[in-house]
């Protein structure tokens, strides 16, 4: 599997509460969310942000409490991928079983800028940026094909019906 698109770039410890404020999910209606994905840190960043685009951090990404809308306000906006330096573990997990890519790759926050193209591959292991290559640890099997069917719900659905 791999994902190409352009980084929007963030720093440290960026928490679940300043990627979908709280205030927002007081609704069940998740079309809402993707209208204030990272509106803690950037006012503007749903306005600017493009299908295929991907968010690029520094260490923590995504800590803080345990919403699962985190990282479907994420996929819902049209991201593509987080690829940060290391991740809140619920996080990473909520991101994989939505069928969001959460890549941990070590030095990347030095190697990209905002507006930057970069190509993952989770198969071979890789981020590619302007700047060099960088090696990722390769997703197994089973979470590429998580991946590849949207989220775990759905990964699980067609185990069940033998897909």
């Amino acid at each position: 599997m791999k994902i190409r698109g352009k980084v929007w770039k963030f720093g440290d410890d960026v928490n679940t509460d300043v990627i979908i404020p709280a205030r927002y999910l007081r609704t069940f209606d998740s079309s809402v969310w993707p209208q204030h994905v990272m509106e803690g840190i950037d006012p503007e960043f749903s306005k600017k942000v493009q299908p295929g685009d991907i968010i690029v951090a520094g260490r923590n990404f995504g800590c803080g409490s345990s919403r699962e809308q985190a990282a479907l306000a994420i996929k819902l906006a049209g991201i593509a991928a987080v690829v940060a330096e290391s991740f809140g573990w619920i996080f990473f997990r909520n991101a994989i079983n939505n069928g969001l890519p959460a890549v941990e790759c070590p030095g990347i926050s030095k190697a990209v800028e905002t507006g930057d193209l970069i190509e993952i591959d989770l198969e071979k292991g890789v981020v590619s940026t302007p700047r060099g290559i960088l090696q990722i640890k390769p997703y197994p099997v089973f979470m590429r094909e998580i991946l590849a069917h949207g989220g775990l719900v759905e990964y699980f659905k067609r185990k069940i019906r033998g897909d």
